[in-house]
């Protein structure tokens, strides 16, 4: 067997724009990224270029937000959420073809609960996302929303 040596690449924090007071427990991979006042990122969380975050929001643990989306304030995401942004509408991955990435915009006061997952979709404000719930079409009406798809549960 070849002792073949790995192409070692590191993110950990580059580029990123904070806002006051934010909390980052390492090891994280955050680049390119804005991230608002007041919020905490857990460890184990990856965020990508062209994210926002809005202010007094909490992203746990083991999450991953890729580029395109959007959070607005007072956010919560559980631990192990996953943003998509590739619908494979060609059959296969984008790849490096971001043109056919798709973009996500998450509300004000939206609870997301652990392991959901979260495709290209606007999420209105006041929204709670049940756990391990797949949202694939956009939320308009404040909620609780559960199910493969989200379904909407109740009215808050």
């Amino acid at each position: 067997m070849e002792n073949n040596q790995p192409n070692l690449k590191q993110a950990g924090i580059v580029d990123v724009v904070f806002g006051e007071k934010v909390t980052v427990v390492q090891p994280v991979n955050l680049y390119g990224c804005g991230i608002g006042s007041n919020s905490f990122i857990g460890p184990f969380v990856e965020i990508q270029k062209n994210v926002t975050i809005g202010s007094f929001c909490k992203v746990q643990s083991h999450s991953f937000i890729c580029e395109l989306v959007t959070i607005g304030d007072h956010c919560f995401i559980g631990h192990g959420v996953m943003f998509i942004n590739d619908l494979f509408s060609t059959g296969g991955p984008a790849g490096g073809d971001s043109s056919q990435w798709k973009a996500t915009e998450i509300g004000n006061h939206v609870s997301i609960g652990s392991n959901a997952t979260i495709l290209p979709v606007r999420i209105c404000d006041d929204v709670v996302i049940g756990a391990g719930a797949v949202v694939t079409k956009d939320i308009t009406e404040p909620g609780i929303y559960i199910g493969n798809p989200a379904r909407k549960k109740r009215s808050l």
